[in-house]
């Protein structure tokens, strides 16, 4: 255990978690959020630190985050540091939210693993070993779940049971990728690799933080453990409608962020502007106003000057993030001959699509056209992706 000074000052500034510093000695930062939970901090406390000690040669801080609670949370928990020296307490004034509590505990973090779970007891403390154990065995992201095996909840209503269902199924609806991934998206309580979020600028909204570290974060092994989510016993409840409001907001908004940062709507948008190039050669060389030649001359041309401008577009934005460190003449050369090699094969589909609905089909051959791009943009995509960056990636 580490002797620190208890109180401390609130970060302030965007929402990004620093690198651990190399010095600091600390496997776990258990971060608790409060706020009026002055019948259940000495509680908590008092049933995590056994809990913690019992985890072989674990070195972890507890840090509470109040939000300047009227009950005076924080003043409890700065009284508990006399006994328990890991404990560390933040009071935190002039900004609320239980997800941006959770982040600002860990900026003053000292751990290589950050997590997060209720100071009300209604998440069992005896399975934060169970996490730590997942962590230290490797996981990058370790959930404490309702939803599998062992787990459950206590006693919650019909209605509730339903709302909190249809939640989740509203959020894999809008985020598959994310949602997709674990069984209980709603859950408050787990532990997370701090590499798979630093440096990250997060945007929570609302209650459910875990969404957004796995739809912002680089999270590949995911652990989940089970529990049993208990009532609240002391304080009241701070589940409202609101809650489940701004956790669609906050849905959207990692939809509107996944989207914009995904490198198939990066491909896509590249292959729009190719489409353009495409379109206006195809007119100039092919119409019979125009150059007037044939079809299929014409199409592998437009089809070359789209493709040239597609590499160029995918190699600085697209796949920015690896060709940036493979910055050689040789290096570009290679990808782009990949790029090449995987198009040709899409513009022979191409060609072959685009004369079957212009010859047989009598279709206007801009509409054509149009289609058989649309066709083959995934086999491009997943083909490149696979092929022509990601070799470049390991190299």
């Amino acid at each position: 255990m580490l002797a620190m000074a208890s109180l401390q000052a609130c970060p302030n500034g965007p929402l990004v978690i620093a690198p651990a510093n190399a010095d600091a000695r600390v496997d776990v930062s258990l971060v608790l959020p409060t706020y009026n939970e002055a019948k259940n901090i000495a509680a908590v406390i008092d049933q995590l630190v056994p809990v913690l000690d019992a985890v072989p040669n674990l070195r972890y801080e507890i840090i509470v985050v109040d939000d300047d609670s009227p009950d005076r949370t924080w003043e409890i928990a700065l009284g508990l540091t006399d006994r328990f020296p890991q404990v560390r307490v933040i009071r935190r004034q002039g900004e609320r939210g239980l997800s941006t509590a959770v982040i600002r505990g860990w900026q003053i973090a000292l751990g290589r693993i950050l997590a997060v779970m209720d100071a009300d007891l209604q998440h069992p403390p005896e399975v934060v070993a169970n996490l730590c154990k997942e962590m230290l065995r490797g996981a990058e992201l370790g959930i404490a779940s309702r939803h599998v095996e062992g787990g459950g909840v206590s006693d919650w209503s019909l209605a509730r049971r339903i709302i909190s269902r249809g939640a989740q199924m509203i959020g894999f609806m809008l985020l598959p990728e994310v949602i997709g991934r674990i069984s209980d998206p709603m859950s408050g309580f787990f532990m997370i690799r701090r590499t798979c979020i630093e440096d990250r600028k997060l945007s929570p909204l609302g209650y459910k933080i875990l969404v957004e570290v796995l739809g912002r974060g680089t999270v590949g092994w995911i652990s989940e453990v089970p529990y049993t989510f208990r009532e609240r016993v002391e304080g009241s409840s701070k589940l409202t409608n609101r809650i489940y409001f701004e956790y669609f907001q906050h849905l959207l908004r990692l939809r509107l962020y996944l989207l914009h940062n995904s490198s198939f709507f990066r491909f896509c948008v590249v292959g729009a502007s190719g489409v353009v190039i495409d379109m206006t050669f195809l007119f100039l060389l092919s119409d019979p106003k125009m150059l007037g030649w044939g079809l299929t001359r014409s199409k592998i041309l437009a089809a070359e000057a789209a493709l040239l401008n597609n590499f160029i577009w995918n190699d600085l934005w697209t796949f920015g993030h690896i060709s940036k460190h493979q910055t050689t003449f040789g290096q570009r050369v290679k990808r782009f001959l990949k790029f090449n090699a995987i198009c040709l094969i899409g513009i022979f589909f191409n060609v072959v699509i685009i004369n079957i609905e212009f010859n047989l089909f009598h279709m206007n051959r801009y509409l054509a056209n149009l289609i058989a791009i649309g066709l083959v943009t995934l086999w491009n995509y997943k083909s490149n992706k696979e092929f022509s960056w990601r070799v470049t990636a390991k190299a």
